[in-house]
């Protein structure tokens, strides 16, 4: 699949927009704070519906603006299909798949997208939300109903959260909070099934990541993907050591409804003295190993750099192993200017056989010239032609 033509209107700095893209590769040029990773935002978000920059969709419209849209033509194996999406200061997004309404959260199915940016370095180094993240826009792009689990889940938690705040508030005792029963079970019921969707989406990375971190690096190195839940006791939010006990590749449903139940009975009195819900997938975490170490302490700088890039080209070959609709978009976002030379080269290799890949960048000279086929030019939310470039 690739974005064979791209519109914005007032969409970031951008107050109107008509951009023509290729297949293989498309360069974005400009100076930093032109616009370059505006435009493949949002490409990015019709894809995962959210921002790899800002929780809120408020930043994405341009202010004194009351909407933004994001209109793109993608086409795959000779058909095309317009995707549209509009996001409202006021009231719900609206979406449109060739002219005819559609749900947004209908998007992933016919939009997929990688993207890498200076950001995901704290995929490594960050924090565990982060990497919950990653693994959920992935989940909702490779299985879009997820996107609807997601949203109950956290609507319930809120819920669970509120009634244990008023508890804790009122000093009512755990034995009188028949209530929170009726919560528990719908949070088991939709956290199991999150978390048997992420242990599989682990599992099933595994082997890409390893092979994208030696194909980055240039260096044998173990990486291993895992997963620490704390319905079996991890608490990752909390910067506590690693516990085999609680470090998982793989647990189906049931397994993880009978965990996640005796953990909500083990923490019921913790839970209403802090007015919190302490296990479930909101607290747990991705793990990262080099070498057999947690990569979080462990990795040097361009090991955490390697690592942070070899998640998303494995995502990028997982969406390409699955998808009937070809490759994903691919984009690397400012990438190249924190890579050495030798990096740089391998990159460009391990990206060249993608159907789209966009990359942005303020010096033309960091990006190799086999990923300079197409370039486009940004200055101030416009795009530029050699002329103005000149002047």
């Amino acid at each position: 699949m690739f974005v064979s033509h791209l519109e914005l209107a007032d969409f970031r700095n951008y107050t109107s927009a008509s951009i023509a893209l290729a297949p293989g590769p498309n360069l974005v040029v400009g100076s930093n704070g032109q616009g370059k990773t505006n435009l493949v935002e949002s490409i990015n978000y019709l894809a995962t519906l959210g921002s790899h920059r800002v929780s809120t969709d408020q930043a994405l419209i341009r202010q004194g603006a009351d909407a933004a849209v994001v209109r793109a033509r993608l086409e795959h194996a000779g058909r095309q299909l317009l995707v549209e999406l509009q996001l409202n200061r006021q009231g719900a997004n609206r979406a449109q798949v060739n002219r005819a309404a559609a749900k947004p959260r209908d998007l992933p199915r016919h939009v997929h997208c990688v993207l890498f940016a200076p950001e995901d370095l704290a995929l490594v180094r960050g924090e565990p939300s982060g990497r919950r993240r990653f693994l959920d826009q992935l989940l909702v792009q490779l299985t879009p109903r997820m996107a609807g689990v997601f949203a109950d889940y956290d609507r319930v938690l809120k819920q669970r959260n509120t009634l244990l705040k008023s508890a804790r508030a009122a000093r009512v005792a755990a034995s009188q909070l028949s209530t929170l029963d009726v919560w528990d079970e719908r949070l088991v019921d939709l956290g199991s099934e999150i978390i048997e969707a992420r242990g599989r989406l682990v599992s099933a990375l595994r082997p890409y990541v390893g092979e994208a971190y030696a194909a980055i690096a240039g260096e044998v190195h173990e990486a291993e993907l895992a997963s620490e839940l704390s319905i079996l006791g991890a608490a990752p939010d909390e910067e506590t050591e690693v516990s085999e006990q609680t470090v998982r590749t793989e647990i189906d449903a049931a397994e993880a409804a009978s965990a996640f139940t005796a953990a909500l009975a083990r923490n019921r009195r913790s839970e209403l003295e802090r007015g919190l819900t302490l296990s479930g997938p909101h607290r747990d975490d991705l793990l990262l190993r080099l070498n057999g170490l947690p990569a979080r302490g462990y990795a040097s700088h361009g090991e955490s750099w390697s690592f942070a890039l070899a998640l998303r080209l494995a995502s990028a070959a997982l969406l390409r192993a699955d998808s009937p609709v070809g490759d994903p978009v691919l984009i690397l976002d400012d990438v190249f200017a924190e890579l050495d030379e030798s990096r740089r080269l391998r990159l460009a290799d391990a990206v060249g056989g993608y159907e789209q890949v966009l990359i942005t960048a303020a010096v033309e000279g960091d990006v190799p010239a086999a990923l300079a086929a197409n370039t486009v030019r940004i200055r101030g939310g416009r795009v530029i032609d050699a002329d103005e470039e000149a002047s």
